[in-house]
């Protein structure tokens, strides 16, 4: 492999990726949606849900084959885009953006909605401005949440795992105790089922952020499993909770008191809470529906922002692949020089959201018009599918593919479903007539508000192609070859020995290939190299819009990675690269580990501790704490590539053996190099032993030779004899090039993964120093296991 392509970190297992997924469809839906929805079906309504997850479920399957086909940042735009041609990727492109931008509107006016009431008592003045309370509160949080996005706070992606958690658990114990009271269901279904299905469309604004995944499939492990596996988790996991929260709720509150409510789960709470007074002595039933009604606010509050979050995200990652495809302006998609996220785009879209929620857009069609253009986008999805499954380009290889007993049906079933809602929502089947000079035509039914908004924005979409577009973005609609296809191939595995070398820095990536080649060139068989580097990227920014933006550094990365190549060539050793454009380099980096079957790992290391989280830097701990093969650090000293005089410290350590076998190794690929061994003993108690510590010493030196199996390499043993071991070390140590020590396991610093000894001649001597460690490992915690299970 020629190595100088760019290849993203697959650091998201089947948890982080239904995270994903979960976080931006357990939002404001739940907590808005319910008296929205019962106004419109009624109980039956839970019905609705129910098939927005159906439909969704479907669109899943489809996404998950097409991301694992083509996994580029953009989701269905971009399959679309490449299957049907810019002329739909134009409509979905502008109607995803479209989609998202009223969707952050409706979050936020919900998130208006639920913390007035919040406020209220404590605020005399809110108590007269409750309308337009709500939309300063609104737009307040919007233009917050458009700053904290231009800034690139990276700690936003941590806040959202934790406001996931809260509110599963918030929810589930919603439910529990909305079922536990018992609610019943009066007229199940007084708006009849056109209603119900017109419904699907109103609430379709809560299942679209599974799209999100989607979007992320070039950074998923295992993406055949974990990608359908987490889509599929992350839609039925709200779908039942949807449908749980809507029962409770109709069968607790009265139909038109719901339907009222601009805080519908917050009543829900405080009518049910009361009932369980008796079970928690000392509190008044009054103050537990108080304190239920305030924990189900916050939870509001916390879901709206991390929905409209997720919303500003997704849209600039929308911008950023139509504009790679000349659709768009590439303007709006510069990356800032500091922050590095892409403020323009950002800002836009968080404008586009404050104008929408200060004209007065009324909250229900704000959703029902982010459900029609994301219907609109799913509809085209499922054609896609079939398109690149006919047409069958050497770029489509998915490592998911639809079931053959659900193909066609899947993509068939799905846009039907899609199209079918659409026409739902869109139309009264009421008679209209359109009269103009004379002239009159009367059609069956009349486009509702939605529809109308939803028809413009399509038109233009279609007239953005036409206008700006079409000169520009190359025309490659697959729908020709779909109708007569073609074919593509696969790849193979070996067995070899594999060092993983992290490049990071053109002054001490010689040294580290040196020794990879040294421990490369003592194994039998054939051996290789691959030198690793990683660029990281903030979470605000998607890994392919960085690498696009950031051409500085990607240059630094290629050169340092022909550095590489250029020394390997010099050493006579094999030596691939890989580029990668990751969120966390550790997390890259044993990865890497992982999908190279490597035998060792080798980092480069400053020889002092880091910040007091991370006991030798936020890099290096993860990979030593977590590798499962050998992992080697090297300290460099002041000679570079010196490796004449050697030193192993041989103890009783367990890793003692791995960091003699590595001194071994540099030492035979070193002409006139040395190996001793050294090892300090206590003076005996008795004066009359005092050859004890002597034999002692050499008895544990041969014992560690025999275990590092290294007896054809010539050496020379030294006891040194001391009453204080770590100061007869470092003075040992001075005569020699190269220091070789084992990690241990002694240290009283909890987190200190090489023990204490190791980390003191990194700080302290002036030399080379190398910390072995064998890919023995400590027993995985339960915890470790079941995520590692979950994980696949």
């Amino acid at each position: 492999m020629s190595g100088s392509e760019q290849e993203l970190a697959r650091d998201l297992g089947f948890l982080e990726a239904y995270t994903i997924g979960l976080g931006t469809m357990i939002g404001a839906g739940i907590f808005v949606l319910p008296s929205i929805a019962a106004e419109a079906a009624g109980p039956a309504a839970m019905v609705s849900f129910a098939l927005g997850g159906v439909v969704s479920l479907l669109a899943a399957l489809s996404l998950s084959e097409l991301a694992t086909g083509m996994p580029k940042a953009g989701g269905s735009y971009y399959y679309v885009n490449r299957a049907l041609g810019p002329f739909f990727g134009s409509i979905v492109g502008w109607g995803m953006w479209a989609g998202l931008t009223f969707a952050s509107a409706f979050y936020m006016l919900g998130f208006g909605q639920y913390l007035l009431p919040l406020l209220t008592p404590h605020v005399d003045i809110l108590a007269e401005m409750t309308g337009i309370g709500k939309t300063v509160a609104a737009l307040g949080m919007a233009a917050l949440l458009t700053g904290v996005n231009y800034y690139g706070v990276k700690e936003t992606g941590d806040l959202q795992n934790v406001i996931v958690i809260t509110l599963v658990v918030l929810i589930v114990g919603f439910l529990s105790l909305g079922l536990l009271s018992g609610p019943t269901i009066g007229e199940f279904n007084p708006e009849g089922w056109p209603a119900v299905a017109a419904t699907v469309g109103t609430v379709y604004v809560s299942f679209i952020g599974f799209e999100v995944i989607a979007t992320s499939a070039e950074e998923i492990k295992n993406p055949s499993r974990n990608l359908p596996l987490a889509m599929i988790a992350a839609v039925v996991t709200p779908t039942i909770l949807y449908v749980g929260v809507m029962f409770v709720s109709t069968g607790t509150i009265p139909l038109d008191v719901l339907a009222d409510s601009e805080v519908p789960v917050k009543i829900v709470a405080e009518d049910i809470l009361p009932g369980f007074a008796s079970v928690v002595p000392g509190v008044s039933p009054s103050l537990l529906a108080a304190a239920g009604g305030t924990v189900m606010i916050l939870g509001a509050v916390l879901a709206t922002i991390s929905s409209a979050n997720a919303s500003i995200l997704s849209a600039a990652r929308v911008n950023f692949a139509m504009g790679r495809d000349k659709i768009l302006v590439d303007w709006l998609n510069e990356v800032h020089d500091r922050f590095r996220t892409p403020y323009r785009a950002i800002t836009v879209t968080g404008i586009i959201t404050l104008v929408l929620i200060a004209v007065g857009v009324g909250i229900g069609t704000l959703a029902e018009v982010a459900s029609f253009m994301y219907l609109v986008t799913y509809s085209l999805v499922h054609v896609a599918v079939v398109v690149l499954r006919r047409a069958n380009p050497d770029a489509y290889d998915p490592s998911f593919r639809i079931p053959s007993v659900l193909y066609p049906v899947v993509p068939i079933l799905g846009a039907a479903a899609c199209l079918g809602v659409l026409v739902q929502m869109s139309t009264n089947v009421v008679p209209y007539t359109l009269a103009t000079a004379g002239l009159s035509l009367t059609f069956p039914f009349q486009l509702t508000v939605v529809g109308t908004i939803g028809i413009v924005l399509i038109a233009f979409g279609v007239a953005w192609y036409y206008l700006y577009a079409r000169e520009r973005a190359p025309a490659m609609s697959l729908v020709g070859e779909a109708i007569a296809p073609e074919t593509a191939t696969a790849a193979d595995s070996d067995d070899v020995y594999r060092v993983v070398v992290s490049v990071a820095n053109p002054d001490t990536e010689r040294d580290l290939l040196r020794k990879a080649a040294a421990s490369a060139h003592a194994h039998d068989g054939e051996a290789e190299i691959v030198a690793v580097n990683v660029i990281e990227v903030p979470d605000q920014t998607s890994l392919a819009q960085d690498l696009t933006f950031e051409e500085e550094r990607v240059d630094r990365q290629r050169e340092l990675l022909a550095a590489a190549r250029d020394v390997a060539a010099d050493l006579d050793v094999g030596l691939r690269t890989r580029a990668i454009v990751g969120r966390d380099a550790a997390s890259a980096v044993l990865n890497v580990v992982e999908e190279e079957n490597a035998d060792q790992v080798l980092l480069g290391w400053t020889g002092r501790r880091s910040r007091r989280e991370h006991v030798l830097g936020s890099t290096i701990d993860p990979i030593v704490g977590h590798a499962s093969c050998d992992v080697t650090l090297v300290k460099r000293g002041p000679e570079p590539d010196e490796c004449e005089d050697v030193m192993v410290l041989v103890g009783e350590g367990p890793h003692a053996p791995v960091a003699t076998r590595r001194a071994a190794e540099y030492v035979a690929a070193t002409e006139n190099a040395s190996l001793t061994l050294v090892n300090v003993q206590p003076p005996a108690e008795d004066e009359g032993d005092a050859a004890e510590p002597v034999e002692t010493g050499e008895a544990l030196i041969e014992n560690v030779i025999e275990r590092a199996s290294v007896t054809e390499t010539a050496y020379e043993t030294r006891v040194v004899v001391d009453a204080d071991t770590e100061e007869a070390i470092l003075e040992a140590a001075t005569a020699y090039d190269t220091i070789c020590v084992g990690a241990t396991r002694e240290s009283a610093v909890t987190q200190a993964l090489f023990g204490s000894l190791p980390e003191q001649l990194g700080a302290e001597l002036d030399r080379t120093v190398v910390v072995a460690r064998g890919s023995e490992r400590s027993p995985m915690s339960i915890r470790d296991a079941l995520i590692k299970r979950l994980e696949g």
